[in-house]
C-alpha cells in the first residue's frame, strides 16, 4: 500500500507550476497564484521548482507539494545532491523529487544512500524521476516511494516520444508495487487519459497548463500561413 499522503494523489492531476529562467512569470508570487488557480481547477497536488517558490506555495496552498531544485543544465540536475534535497524539504515540500536515474550523482552518494538519508533525516517522501524502465526498477530497489517518467527521452536511453512515454509507463506500472506517476510531454486531456489507461497512479501536467509562452507558440504556429 502506498503512503497515505501518496494515496491522496491517486487517480488525480498534479499541476507542475514552473517557469523557465529569464521568463516574465519567473517569480514565487506568480507561481503561487498559478498553484492557487490549479486548486480551483481540481488539481490534487502541486509540483514546484526552487526554494522560494516551494516556500511560498507551501504557505498558501494546502495540497501536497512535490518539490525539486534544478541546479545545472546537463546530466543530473533535478535535485542533484542530498544537500539540495534537504533544502527542498526544509522549504516545505512533503515529497521531494530527485534525479532517479542510474547515473552518478555529483556528491558521490548512491541513489539508495540519498533516499535513505532523506527518509532518516526528514521523514519526507521521495519521487524518483526516471528515464527508462530500468531506471524505475533500480529506483524502487533503492527505496523510492514513487517513480515518475519525467526524464524519459532526456537521458539518451529512450527516444523522445511525441507525447508521454506510454511504453515505459506501462512496464513500470505492471512490475512495480509503488505508485508510478506519468510526467513529461502530457499536452492534451486525451494524452492524460491515455496515461491513466496505461496504469498511471497520477498524472503530472506542466507546460500545457502553466507555460503561456509555449501554449501561445502552439496556437501561433497553427494559424500562421
Amino acid at each position: 500500500m502506498p503512503h497515505p499522503l501518496l494515496g491522496t494523489l491517486k487517480g488525480g492531476l498534479i499541476v507542475s507550476c514552473q517557469a523557465y529562467p529569464n521568463e516574465p512569470m519567473r517569480h514565487p508570487e506568480t507561481m503561487t497564484q498559478i498553484a492557487e488557480a490549479a486548486v480551483r481547477g481540481g488539481a490534487v497536488g502541486i509540483r514546484a521548482q526552487g526554494l522560494d517558490d516551494i516556500r511560498s506555495i507551501h504557505q498558501r496552498v494546502a495540497l501536497p507539494q512535490i518539490g525539486l531544485w534544478k541546479d545545472g543544465v546537463d546530466d543530473v540536475f533535478i535535485t542533484p545532491s542530498l544537500r539540495h534535497a534537504l533544502a527542498v524539504v526544509e522549504a516545505g515540500a512533503e515529497i521531494v523529487a530527485i534525479d532517479g536515474t542510474r547515473r552518478a550523482r555529483p556528491d558521490g552518494l548512491s541513489l539508495a544512500q540519498t533516499i535513505a538519508r532523506i527518509h532518516d533525516q526528514t521523514g519526507a517522501l521521495v519521487m524518483a524521476d526516471v528515464g527508462s524502465a530500468a531506471d524505475g526498477i533500480a529506483a524502487f530497489e533503492a527505496g523510492a516511494d514513487c517513480v515518475g517518467t519525467t526524464l524519459c527521452g532526456y537521458t539518451g536511453e529512450r527516444p523522445k516520444t511525441d507525447g508521454p512515454d506510454l511504453e515505459v509507463l506501462r512496464i513500470l506500472a505492471s512490475v512495480l508495487p509503488i505508485p508510478v506517476i506519468a510526467e513529461g510531454r502530457v499536452h492534451t486531456p486525451d494524452q492524460a487519459s491515455a496515461c491513466v489507461d496505461a496504469g498511471a497512479f497520477a498524472v503530472v501536467v506542466g507546460t500545457a497548463i502553466t507555460h503561456p509562452t509555449t501554449i501561445t507558440n502552439w496556437f501561433a504556429e497553427s494559424v500562421a500561413r
